[in-house]
């Protein structure tokens, strides 16, 4: 009797078409199975399933979210500035910013891993975004994290929060990339589903684009960086693609374990070889690893490449070829060299202590094929499994309780009747979690390494000196209000992306591209899908009203414990130049007698506020109006009040309206203010969208009238800074020192 191979390779799963396969342990549906066999005219061997498996994956191949993301490909393809350099599909985006510089951003997410393993899951979300940038030809300068957590005083919020800002704070420290700015946000639907999404910026010279393809046929595929092994095995892939339900995760493979260090030698190898011209295709091991990395490859180029798995570094000797394809280790990239500059490509990753291996070569033949102990295990179209994965039309509509909510108005909540509630209330949005100080995270960050930083938290946005020579620079900022997107996916997404936009401005940036990262339910449940498709469509015409592009993101499904979605959450990254940074505008008051004034039209606009819901618990009604024409005016007066440093300084107007920006104004350099409102309670707490509070000075009074006139900016002169108090005319006055100590104990008395 003839011993069965022992190994599941191309030719055994010819004649064993029967053989049971574990697809559904694998995420795969009955549909998809079935596709694979017939994209393959046969079974898939082991391996080949595995590949499927992690790239028809809801976190690699988009599948739900296809169809909605193609109406960003329908907007014009270049910035104020001029056209893309590289935009979606590529590993990040790059835009053009002036004097032969070009910048790559992007943001991604890593909930689940982070929910599951908070120090690792956010530690190599981190690592993972960096070699996305890396991988363009990128230095990378900087990173942020929008960060979502549930009630602060939650048993859960004090178990993943610590570890999340201690992972990203310990990787992003090593590396050193500064950390310039992101968001900490608390609320109840995050309650056993975080939200850790990580964004990186980069920098190159036109000349050193580099794109993920595999060209050249006889070009040798390197493997260089950490070894491989047993380590997040499906880990991102297919945990990021999957519901909670009550009791943890529904799949649980090991989450990634990062080593910052091997990554900061990895980052020095890579730009070494990009400027020794050794590198013809380049791509990072992200999500799906070997798998992705060689099918990715492989599809972008001429369609070609065989791989040996026999000469794969490993980790773990027993890894099966199957755990090889999916391992998701960190600290790993592939490259496509020419034999000819092999040798000098191995010589600089040795004398960065690199470790480096050829595991294959370019071909012809349009295939894909893996061997593993001398036997082929995978021999695939690598399209079939880069690109054409399932898309899905999932079903959506507006759901039945959408209409109730927003019927659910704020305008019959209780307002304050004198000024002890109207002060008692601004001290309990101040020193709410969402609202107080977050310092307790943001000094765990390197703010400053590099010496580039020139804005960081608590500014609207970060800043980054990209030239020490012209003063260059970017401006980033993220933001995103669940709460605005659950009453109205369709203006929140926009609302989002306007108050991204107006926080770059308001530093005296112009804002060029937008990156997203968008964060949702369940995509098999209609009302999360009517709420996705909102959103992408809002984007998409508040884009097209701006004139600027989106260069890329991610989207993040399956974001809910059981049956309860998280809010829709499309964060959206704005990024903006800035021609010297030595002009940017800083917020806080600085000198005592200049004037307050806030830009653009306050409307009575509390649904869905921060005071409706810290005074009040309540969420319903109808967002702020978005008014992208106004937007546009605002940032085009706060770029040229830049230059002409017409402005001591500025904040825009958002969360906590002007009651909020008041405080922290004060809490920034202890000096106080004095303000006379029209309406004291609707002053201070609307959240009317296309406002800034500007600090100007009294010789530089009238020159701001006249150049807010231009721009076509509504203008209101609120008060005076000065003294030591908080003061709201007629109403109350508190100490600047009382309020901030209790805005600085909310997060660590929580946490203590």
């Amino acid at each position: 009797m003839t011993e069965a191979p022992r190994l599941d390779t191309v030719a055994v799963a010819s004649t064993t078409p029967d053989k049971p396969q574990p697809w559904a342990e694998l995420g795969l549906k009955p549909d998809e199975y079935d596709s694979i066999r017939t994209i393959l005219g046969r079974r898939p061997t082991g391996a080949e399933l595995a590949m499927y498996s992690v790239m028809w994956s809801e976190h690699c191949s988009y599948k739900s979210s296809k169809v909605h993301l193609k109406k960003f490909g329908e907007l014009p393809q270049e910035t104020p500035l001029g056209k893309m350099l590289a935009g979606i599909g590529e590993n990040a985006g790059v835009i053009d910013i002036g004097q032969g510089y070009a910048v790559t951003f992007k943001v991604e997410s890593h909930n689940h891993p982070s929910y599951v393993e908070p120090y690792q899951g956010a530690a190599t979300g981190i690592g993972g975004i960096v070699r996305d940038i890396l991988a363009m030809g990128a230095r990378p300068i900087a990173v942020m994290d929008p960060l979502r957590f549930g009630p602060l005083d939650a048993a859960d919020t004090r178990r993943v929060m610590p570890g999340i800002v201690a992972g990203i704070g310990g990787y992003g420290n090593c590396l050193g990339l500064p950390n310039i700015g992101g968001e900490v946000v608390f609320d109840a639907s995050y309650l056993g589903n975080p939200l850790v999404n990580a964004l990186c910026v980069g920098v190159l010279r036109h000349e050193d684009l580099h794109l993920a393809k595999a060209t050249g046929a006889g070009n040798k595929v390197i493997m260089y960086g950490a070894a491989t092994g047993g380590d997040g095995i499906g880990g991102a892939s297919i945990l990021a693609s999957e519901t909670f339900d009550e009791t943890g995760p529904a799949k649980r493979p090991s989450v990634q374990v990062g080593d910052p260090f091997m990554e900061k030698l990895l980052i020095e190898c890579t730009l070494e070889l990009f400027a020794a011209e050794v590198i013809n295709g380049l791509s990072d091991f992200g999500a799906a690893g070997l798998s992705c990395a060689t099918s990715e490859l492989a599809a972008a180029g001429d369609g070609g490449m065989h791989v040996d798995l026999d000469l794969v570094p490993l980790r773990d000797s027993s890894l099966t070829p199957e755990e090889i394809l999916m391992s998701e280790s960190q600290e790993r990239m592939m490259a496509v060299v020419e034999p000819s500059k092999v040798d000098a490509f191995m010589a600089i990753c040795a004398k960065w202590d690199v470790l480096a291996t050829v595991v294959g070569e370019v071909t012809g033949d349009g295939r894909l094929l893996i061997d593993w102990h001398g036997e082929t295990v995978v021999d695939v179209d690598p399209r079939t499994v880069a690109h054409d994965g399932p898309v899905y039309h999932r079903p959506y509509a507006r759901p039945d309780w959408q209409d109730a909510l927003q019927a659910d108005g704020a305008e019959k909540l209780a307002r304050p009747a004198t000024g002890d509630e109207l002060r008692d209330q601004l001290v309990s949005i101040v020193t709410s979690p969402n609202m107080a100080d977050k310092s307790w995270v943001t000094d765990q960050y390197d703010r400053y390494v590099q010496g580039n930083t020139v804005l960081a938290q608590p500014e609207d946005a970060g800043v980054i000196r990209i030239d020490a020579d012209t003063h260059l620079g970017v401006a980033v900022s993220t933001d995103c209000n669940g709460r605005f997107a659950q009453l109205d996916p369709y203006v929140g997404a926009q609302l989002a992306l306007a108050e991204s936009y107006r926080n770059v401005a308001v530093t005296g940036a112009l804002p060029l591209a937008v990156t997203d990262c968008l964060n949702f339910g369940s995509p098999e449940n209609p009302d999360v899908m009517w709420q996705f498709e909102q959103a992408t469509h809002g984007l998409k015409d508040a884009c097209a009203v701006l004139g600027i592009p989106v260069t890329g993101g991610n989207v993040s499904f399956y974001n809910q414990t059981a049956e309860d979605p998280i809010l829709p959450t499309p964060v959206v990254g704005i990024l903006g130049v800035i021609e010297d940074v030595r002009q940017r505008i800083t917020h806080g008051f600085i000198a005592e007698g200049s004037h307050v004034l806030v830009l653009g039209e306050t409307r009575d606009e509390l649904s869905g506020s921060t005071w409706a819901d810290v005074v009040h618990g309540h969420l319903g009604g109808r967002p702020p109006i978005v008014d992208l024409a106004a937007e546009c005016s605002l940032a085009d007066l706060m770029v040229e009040a830049a230059k002409t440093g017409v402005v001591e300084s500025a904040h825009d107007l958002s969360d906590g309206g002007l009651a909020m920006a008041l405080a922290e104004a004060t809490f920034r350099h202890g000096v106080g203010v004095s303000v006379d409102l029209e309406d004291p309670f609707l002053d201070l707490f609307s959240e009317s969208s296309a406002r800034a509070m500007v600090v100007v000075a009294e010789d530089r009074h009238e020159e701001f009238f006249d150049l807010a006139e231009k721009h076509g900016v509504l203008l209101a002169s609120v008060g005076r800074t000065g003294g030591n108090a908080l003061e709201v005319v007629g109403e109350f006055s508190l100490p600047v020192a009382e309020l901030r100590t209790a805005w600085q104990a909310t997060i660590p008395a929580a946490l203590a």
